[in-house]
């Protein structure tokens, strides 16, 4: 395996403090995008059928802790400890399963939601905390 430059572990280090960032902000807005599926059926419109068809309000939880545990390890990611890497990595996956099955329901917040955990997924597996 080759080395990273000084440059790039700077470029992947402070985009994995972005990455936090991006983890806490995605984690507060999934928490309420989940109340207002859970406090009111109509704010979300299906607009064709989907395979993975669950009940808004269903979606409403699961986008809930979702969105807790995903700004939780966000926060605990500013530490830069080697649990919240990893776990961080696991939630952006898991995060980017959620919104792939949520884009009937809000397509274009799932697309950008997606885009968001890659680049977090990114960031965090190239980043070497003792390199910098």
């Amino acid at each position: 395996m080759s080395e990273k430059s000084p440059a790039e572990q700077g470029i992947a280090a402070g985009t994995s403090m972005g990455a936090a960032v991006i983890l806490v902000t995605v984690g507060i807005i999934q928490f309420f995008q989940g109340i207002a599926a859970v406090a009111e059926n109509e704010v979300f419109v299906v607009g064709i059928e989907y395979t993975y068809k669950f009940d808004l309000t269903t979606w409403g939880w699961i986008h809930l802790v979702l969105g807790v545990v995903v700004a939780a390890i966000g926060v605990a990611l500013f530490t830069g400890a080697g649990w919240a890497r990893i776990a961080a990595i696991v939630i952006a996956a898991i995060s980017i399963i959620a919104n792939f099955m949520w884009l009937p329901y809000y397509p274009w917040w799932s697309v950008l939601i997606i885009a968001l955990d890659v680049v977090v997924i990114w960031a965090v597996s190239t980043w070497k905390p003792q390199a910098v």
